[in-house]
């Protein structure tokens, strides 16, 4: 066993979790001044570990958290990227979702999962290292952003900035899988519009309400039509969130005796790497044709949004056999004794990351891998605490790998 195999064997446990939890204590609300306190402590976290740290400007007097721990020279520098912003609490918490709660399983709290025991886990293991004084030929850089609920404008910011590595690792949770593709996100709005009449002559009416229900699964069970593989087929979906109907485009809803003659569904897209809206789009028109065929006199109009305050968050892929991805699987193997689940695995390969970004704006090559998943964005968010101790362990020994230890 080498020095670092036993150094990752032996992090210091509790402080690990300590920081987890000190995180978690923090409201840091998407678009909220939390997000900007807790950047700002972790600026102070990364200044106390020796790093050269600042916060970076993102629009308004939003924050990214940025650390750099330089390394010797004639390394490969190495990116962890991950968000700080979360979302807000729902109904059903039966624990504080501040209170960072650890009890013998889990550590609990909103965010927690989605996605601070990621970015705790790159903290941890750099701090691990330079307190055991070790060294790295290359850099390590930690971007702790904020807007990733914004489709990824911290770390877009970041780009625009000019940070940069050899490679990267995203801490989304994955559950400790590598994922090496995900879809791009996209949202739809669907109009129908029918003809109405009162209930007593519906036979005559072209109920709008009823086309949506006929159209709904159609559009679930829906992939895309440029799909150039079966890896990419697996990660296009369709889902209506809303639908609403009613009479007239004002939905009138005081007068149900009416046919309703108008419904409006929204709803989002996932597509592969190298698909694009344009042919989901026309895929979409096929569907609806066919449906004012079954439903004759109808109307169906679809538009994909551009949502104002968010940036397209793009797809991402990376090689199973890349670098990146064989020095994780390496770590992996070396702290749990078995293979890691690598590739397109859903339902991460369903999210947008960051890593969309800095795929395709920063053209950087790297992977999806964190600690949560199966308790996301659920009340009482939790993450299994060996799964976010070996996330420590596994990164530590990944930057080893990839940067070179001394």
């Amino acid at each position: 066993m080498t020095d670092v195999h036993r150094l990752a064997q032996n992090i210091d446990e509790q402080a690990c979790l300590d920081t987890l939890a000190e995180m978690v204590q923090h409201k840091s609300y998407s678009e909220t001044e939390g997000e900007r306190t807790l950047a700002l402590r972790m600026v102070e976290i990364m200044s106390e570990m020796g790093l050269e740290a600042f916060l970076q400007p993102v629009e308004g007097d939003r924050m990214n958290a940025i650390g750099i721990w330089r390394g010797t020279g004639g390394g490969k520098s190495l990116l962890f990227n991950g968000h700080l912003d979360t979302n807000p609490v729902s109904e059903g918490w039966t624990v504080d979702p501040w209170g960072g709660l650890v009890d013998e399983k889990f550590i609990y709290g909103i965010g927690v999962s989605n996605m601070k025991a990621g970015d705790a886990a790159s903290l941890c293991a750099v701090r691990t290292l330079i307190q055991n004084g070790k060294r790295l030929k290359g850099d390590i850089i930690l971007t702790y952003v904020v807007g990733e609920l914004q489709g990824g404008v911290g770390t877009y910011a970041a780009i625009q900035a000019g940070i940069r590595a050899d490679y990267f690792i995203n801490s989304e949770p994955t559950d400790l899988q590598a994922l090496t593709m995900h879809a791009d996100a996209f949202v739809f709005t669907i109009e129908l519009t029918g003809i109405t009449r009162h209930m007593s002559k519906r036979e005559e009416a072209v109920d709008a309400i009823r086309a949506a229900c006929d159209l709904i699964p159609q559009l679930t069970h829906m992939t895309f039509s440029d799909a150039p593989s079966h890896e990419h087929r697996s990660i296009n979906r369709v889902h209506i969130g809303t639908i609403r109907g009613a009479l007239g485009q004002s939905f009138e809803e005081w007068r149900p005796p009416q046919v309703a003659d108008f419904a409006r569904l929204t709803g989002s897209g996932r597509i592969g790497p190298g698909q694009s809206k344009a042919n989901a789009l026309e895929d979409f028109r096929r569907v609806l044709n066919e449906l004012e065929i079954n439903w004759p006199g109808l109307k169906a109009d679809v538009r994909i949004e551009e949502r104002e305050g968010h940036s397209s968050m793009p797809a991402f892929e990376v090689s199973p056999d890349a670098r990146i991805v064989t020095a994780l699987n390496a770590a992996y193997k070396a702290v749990r004794g078995k293979p890691q689940p690598t590739g397109v695995i859903t339902p991460p390969g369903f999210y947008g990351t960051d890593a969309g970004h800095l795929y395709a704006h920063a053209n950087m090559e790297g992977v999806v891998c964190g600690p949560g998943g199966r308790y996301n964005t659920m009340p009482d968010e939790r993450v299994d605490i060996p799964d976010y101790l070996d996330m420590v362990r596994i990164y530590l020994l990944t930057m080893c790998d990839i940067c070179e230890v001394l």
